[in-house]
């Protein structure tokens, strides 16, 4: 029996169960990946927390160790440098923080009284009928006061769940400075010898990318709370300590923090103070704000990090969503990570492509 000749116009298919299989194994890792992630957010949390830090603190440890100290002896200096700067912030502003925050806490009720005393407040009430819902809401206060024991323990369950998870963080950023180093070196030999070089420089483009990020954001936080409580203290606003230590950790969420922090503060501002103090601290926070978004976030994201801000934007958005406050302070590394591999990948690719197009064709 003859062969049966095969049309020219019917090619054999190029994808082969290989392929399909790779792809679809690839899916489904992924996607087991993510779900496993979302059931274990306060894990991820942690050990993305630790990570940050530990990335950070490698820098100092290498400056230490290029200075003549061991690498032991750099982490012990770096660790216990660490606790003390902690320890000394902790003495020096966290008491009188507290002090205000309950004054604050104590004149809340004074305040709502001037609030619902201002002209503004009259204005909008004949429009959307705030001093109705006020009512209930203080007629709601007996009940929930009755029921304050489970909040109360909730409170200081809370306490306790962030000192262990400080300690958890502490304890991991620790073991990271003294094996994660040769854990990412072990890594990178089980790959090709021809690839090892390629992998190598994504993770010190990483490492150098994080390290930056970090560093700057803590300038972006120290900057926003020194000015802020300079402000607060010369226009004369209480409880203006607490409020800056606030509008500094702001900045760990970029664009949408500063925003919401800087609205509530102008609130106080008004409330306290009366209306020309909330409106100077309104324009304070606008123009820090188009300082910030404009000179000292571009310096980060885009000549560091080269994010582009729309990036930043969405990305801190859907961590956000998916993970809360800490979702949105790792977006911009996460992203910036991302697009390492992806512009490696596409190098990888362009090269892989110019070479079959300058091959000398086959005879």
């Amino acid at each position: 029996m003859s062969d049966t000749p095969r049309s020219p116009e019917i090619r054999p298919s190029q994808v082969t169960f290989k392929t399909v299989f790779t792809v679809s194994f690839a899916v489904l890792f992924v996607a087991g990946l993510v779900w496993a992630m979302t059931q274990a957010l306060v894990a991820v949390a942690l050990i993305g927390t630790a990570l940050l830090i530990a990335v950070s603190l490698e820098h100092v440890v290498r400056f230490l160790e290029r200075r003549g100290l061991r690498r032991p002896f750099a982490i012990a200096v770096v660790m216990i440098a660490g606790a003390g700067l902690l320890v000394g912030f902790g003495f020096t502003l966290i008491p009188p923080a507290i002090e205000q925050g309950k004054e604050l806490v104590k004149d809340a009720p004074q305040f709502l009284r001037d609030i619902r005393a201002s002209e503004l407040f009259h204005r909008l009430d004949g429009r959307f009928h705030l001093a109705e819902q006020l009512d209930r809401t203080q007629k709601q206060i007996p009940n929930l006061l009755e029921g304050a024991a489970s909040p109360v323990l909730a409170a200081v369950g809370g306490l306790l769940t962030a000192v262990g998870a400080a300690v958890t963080v502490a304890f991991l950023t620790v073991f990271m400075l003294i094996f994660g180093g040769r854990l990412v070196e072990s890594v990178l030999r089980e790959a090709r010898v021809e690839r090892q070089a390629l992998y190598k420089e994504v993770a010190h483009k990483i490492y150098l990318t994080i390290g930056v990020y970090l560093g700057g954001l803590v300038l972006i936080c120290l900057t926003n709370a020194t000015l802020t409580m300079t402000f607060l203290a010369i226009d004369g606003v209480p409880f203006f300590l607490p409020l800056a230590i606030l509008a500094g950790l702001s900045s760990m969420v970029p664009y949408a923090g500063p925003l919401v922090v800087g609205t509530l503060i102008s609130l106080i501002a008004f409330a306290t103070k009366g209306t020309w103090h909330g409106v100077a601290a309104a324009i304070y926070f606008v123009t820090y704000g188009q300082v910030e978004g404009n000179i000292l976030g571009p310096l980060i994201f885009r000549r560091t990090v080269h994010v582009n801000p729309l990036v930043v934007t969405l990305s801190v958005l859907f961590l956000g969503e998916l993970a809360g406050v800490m979702g949105a302070v790792v977006a911009v590394p996460i992203v910036a990570t991302l697009q390492i591999v992806l512009r490696e990948l596409l190098r990888i690719r362009r090269e892989q492509i110019e070479l079959a197009a300058n091959a000398p064709p086959s005879s």
